[in-house]
């Protein structure tokens, strides 16, 4: 019996210790994934009656307007995300660019050009159960395929909607915060203003301020903050219902929208753009996904958020109910009087934790949006060591604070922001259910009438929404136009100049036979060392190694043609990364070394690269010597085959490695080096900190006497390179468009591209490459 019972324990451990996880994870994301969403109703009701609906401010208005809500929330929010979007997640992440990349992997619709069968094979690069080559609707994937304008198209309300999602990342925390605390007001009734703008402004900028340390720790310091403001909402709105209007349980019905709508017409409609404002934070939501589970996200949805929110609406309701009057400042003017103090702070501290939220969100989408080849370079920065994922842009998070505080500062008013905030969250919403309808066709396989079921149902809704929106342009919905349209402008030309580029680069490689015909010394003097060429290419030489060997016929003895890319997954298993594979015959010492990232992985610089390629290197040579069939996957290509090289497992290296961090090693590493270079590299690495912390390391070949004598010959002069030292050489490129093109053409490259491409970071302060082994090759590119 008591062996019995130890077994069943044995057994629920794991799911006691899974629900433990669940719980955790719900807990984390009311800091993280929530805030937005839980602090509308500070704003909600008194945007819906600024307008002209002033004009129905009595019961029945404001039990139509409760039903609205209502309704609204329950279909967008909870059927929409809670139920469909979040199972659309791209291996976790979520927003309009994770669900753009899971359409790419699915169908041909990416515009990223340096892309390989190789990438197809990558564990997360299909989602279970579905492959590319099955599927509902062959002929809309073949005409989006084979049309380049469809996908340009669909690539451009990918950026609208990405755009507007940025620039709820500044909207976001100004009505947040203006609305806090615009409370002040309810009791400091001296109180201007001005006073609470400049109130506000201070809270703002500590709170872009204090981003660098990252947000780690949000979930823990905010999860609190964010449940406890729920449960006093959710009382309060419970305390509303009973002692102003029990009968408020009645506007529940659909009968009160039809109502509402019979006695206020065109009013009606327009106020829609306040009504809206409920469901704000929704994108969010989907966004921040990434460190949370979907399972976890809608527990805490359906058992807190959901019932919390809808009572503080229905009781919010039954106060204006009675007390009509008090519209503009009805959320405050309905918590009971001895603990409005209380309130206050915890709806403050409310307000900062939406606003973190929409920012740390606004952080991912530009990550994904620069590692797929649509945003400038910009510093990101990891902040923390155990969360992976969680970044931090300073150029970013600058930019949306001058203009967050600007916005503040311009309009002063609630709901002036609410309309160009409205604007923004409905045109967000839009292209998340217009993607969603392609994912469920090219992804989940599913019917086209599922599909358009899906869109017609949620799309409509949205629409009316949105037309609502429009119609508040001219008071402050121009904002997130204009925001949009510029950071549109700035993606797509730099998409645009950087595939010129690439395709410019594709068509002036070097071709195969002009390498061979060169000998294995390629007609120049190979010198000690390993050279690392950067290009973007796959297959091929590129042509900065003809134009920097026509000018200087001198170069490394292994040469190591090295491309980072990006691929259209979220993450890369270190496992999968590398692709390594040989240019030319064995005697040429030519390798051809592919690293792949995903959108949301960080290339860090304290990982020692040079030493983990040469261990790459090494691994693919006894791999090619032994059996290359056998090994993992490949690639053929013209110039041979890329193999897939794992770096968890050291023990099938042919290359020893042991610390050398001893005087005798260092002189012994660096004795082929002028005394001049050795002084230059000792200063430069007591300048930098990160180099000099970095691990020492020295290679050996072990003496195995069944090792093929070639093979050992290569292994040696890889490792004998090695100590002698890596040079990278990258090209600095400087583009022009051809005299005939286009006037839209040299617009966009001649001024848009080459201003981005001047004011971003340089590619070798992104790639962390040593400033002191860097040659830059000049090119000029006429495209």
């Amino acid at each position: 019996m008591d062996a019995e019972a130890g077994v069943g324990g044995a057994d629920q451990l794991p799911w006691r210790q899974h629900y433990r996880n669940l719980l955790l994870l719900a807990y984390q994301s009311f800091g993280v994934v929530y805030g937005d969403l839980s602090t509308s109703p500070l704003y909600v009701y008194k945007s819906t009656f600024s307008g002209r609906l002033r004009r129905y401010q009595d019961e029945q208005t404001v039990f139509g307007v409760l039903s609205l809500i209502f309704w609204t929330f329950t279909l967008i929010p909870l059927l929409k995300y809670v139920t469909i979007v979040l199972s659309a997640d791209d291996n976790g992440e979520g927003g309009p660019f994770a669900l753009y990349s899971l359409l790419c992997r699915h169908a041909k619709l990416s515009f990223l050009p340096n892309q390989q069968s190789a990438d197809e094979e990558l564990s997360t690069y299909y989602r279970n159960g579905f492959t590319s080559r099955h599927g509902s609707l062959p002929w809309l994937r073949r005409f989006m395929e084979k049309h380049k304008n469809a996908r340009t198209v669909l690539l451009l309300i990918v950026l609208c909607g990405t755009s507007m999602m940025i620039g709820d990342g500044i909207l976001t925390p100004a009505i947040s915060v203006l609305s806090s605390m615009s409370g002040l007001k309810v009791r400091a009734t001296g109180l201007h203003d001005r006073s609470v703008v400049l109130l506000s402004c201070i809270v703002l900028v500590g709170l872009f301020a204090l981003q660098h340390r990252g947000t780690q720790k949000v979930a823990f310091m905010f999860a609190p903050i964010v449940v406890i403001w729920l449960f006093c909402i959710g009382g309060i709105g419970l305390y509303n219902i009973i002692h102003w209007n029990p009968r408020i349980y009645q506007a529940l019905s659909p009968y009160y929208i039809v109502k509402f709508f019979r006695t206020t017409g065109k009013d009606g409609w327009i106020a829609l753009g306040g009504i809206l404002l409920s469901m704000t934070g929704c994108e969010a939501m989907f966004a921040d996904l990434g460190h949370f589970t979907s399972a976890s996200v809608r527990l805490a949805f359906i058992t807190i958020i959901y019932p919390c929110l809808i009572l503080q609406y229905m009781g919010q309701a039954a106060f204006l109910s009675k007390n009509i009057l008090d519209m503009p400042t009805g959320f405050y003017d309905s918590i009971p009087g001895p603990i409005f103090w209380p309130v206050f702070v915890v709806a403050t501290l409310a307000a900062v934790v939406g606003s973190q939220a929409v920012i740390s969100a606004t952080f991912s989408i530009v990550k994904q949006c620069h590692s797929l080849g649509c945003f400038p370079r910009v510093k990101v920065v990891h902040t923390s060591r155990w969360i992976y994922g969680q970044i931090y842009i300073p150029e970013i998070n600058w930019i949306l604070m001058v203009l967050c505080v600007a916005v503040t500062v311009a309009f002063r008013d609630i709901t002036l922001i609410g309309n160009a905030y409205g604007v923004a969250c409905m045109t967000v919403m839009f292209v998340s259910t217009f993607l969603m309808a392609l994912i469920m066709i090219f992804v989940w396989q599913k019917n086209i009438i599922f599909a358009l079921s899906f869109f017609l149902l949620f799309g409509s809704v949205e629409v009316v929404y949105l037309s609502s929106s429009l119609m508040k342009v001219t008071q402050g919905g121009w904002v997130p136009l204009v925001l949009a349209l510029i950071f549109m402008s700035v993606m797509y030309i730099w998409h645009y100049g950087t595939r010129k580029k690439y395709q410019y680069d594709l068509q002036n490689k070097v071709s195969m036979r002009y390498i061979l015909s060169l000998g294995p010394s390629l007609d120049v003097v190979r010198v000690p060392g390993i050279g690392l060429i950067y290009t973007e290419l796959v297959t091929g030489v590129p042509n900065i190694f003809t134009h920097f060997t026509t000018n200087l016929p001198a170069f490394h003895e292994v040469l190591v043609f090295l491309c980072v890319k990006s691929v259209p997954v979220p993450y890369v298993s270190p496992d999968e990364r590398y692709l390594v594979g040989r240019i030319g015959p064995r005697a040429y010492r030519m390798y051809r070394c592919i690293v792949r990232y995903g959108y949301k992985d960080v290339q860090r610089d304290d990982d020692n690269f040079e030493n983990m390629l040469v261990m790459n290197i090494g691994k693919f040579i006894m791999m090619e010597a032994e059996d290359a069939s056998s090994s993992a996957s490949y690639d053929t290509a013209n110039e041979g085959r890329m193999a897939v090289i794992t770096t968890s497992d050291d023990y099938d290296s042919p290359l020893a490695v042991r610390d050398s961090n001893d005087l005798a090693d260092s002189m012994t590493t660096r004795s082929t080096k002028s005394e001049s270079l050795r002084s230059l590299q000792s200063s430069y690495e007591q300048e930098s900190p990160n180099v000099s912390r970095r691990r020492r390391v020295r290679f050996e070949l072990p003496e195995e006497d069944d090792m093929d004598q070639q093979v050992k010959d290569e292994l040696l002069a890889l490792v004998e390179a090695k100590h002698t030292g890596v040079t990278y050489v990258m090209g600095h490129v400087y583009i022009k468009a051809r005299k005939n093109s286009s006037f839209f053409k040299r617009f966009a490259i001649d001024v848009g591209y080459s201003f981005l491409r001047k004011n971003c970071r340089g590619p070798s302060v992104t790639l962390h490459i040593p400033h002191i082994s860097l040659i830059e090759v000049g090119m000029a590119y006429q495209v």
